[in-house]
């Protein structure tokens, strides 16, 4: 019997901005319009808290920003079955992440999608958690979910 893939371990961030409205990127070279908060994989044994801030400098263009909290565990994701076989070589059936709330102390001037390497984004906008929640692609829905219940006090009733 053949053992599934691992989860990938990575991080995610739900940036706020002083209004306490969410950081929507919209994804690049999609097919379809798909919207998601900043995440990405832990580099070898780099530590979860490093990993955020050095992947908001790269898919926002600025790490100007206050850990307010992170969640008590690890969260994950599983891939829909057609994206696991080609996503990270197959290797993953999806995201094992430790997420982040953080408050932007910038400028939305300051923010620069294409400022890495690593451009992620197209577009991006400020949000309110449940149109991010309606946004974010289905598979990613239930993982959206527990984070903003996670970080609710935080977040605009």
């Amino acid at each position: 019997m053949r053992e599934r893939p691992s989860y990938r371990r990575g991080v995610g961030i739900m940036l706020l901005n002083s209004e306490s409205l969410v950081f929507a990127g919209r994804r690049i070279g999609l097919d379809v319009e798909a919207w998601q908060m900043p995440q990405g994989g832990i580099e070898g044994d780099e530590a979860p808290d490093a990993a955020a801030m050095r992947e908001l400098k790269e898919e926002v263009g600025t790490n100007d920003a206050d850990v307010l909290a992170v969640t008590r565990k690890w969260l994950t994701y599983d891939l829909p079955a057609r994206l696991s076989r080609k996503v990270w070589g197959g290797q993953h059936r999806g995201q094992r992440q430790r997420w982040y709330a953080m408050r932007f102390r910038g400028r939305d001037e300051d923010i620069s999608l294409d400022s890495s390497r690593h451009t992620e984004f197209c577009d991006w906008r400020w949000t309110s958690h449940t149109d991010m929640l309606a946004a974010v692609v289905s598979f990613k829905q239930p993982l959206y979910a527990e984070v903003f219940e996670e970080f609710k006090t935080f977040l605009n009733a």
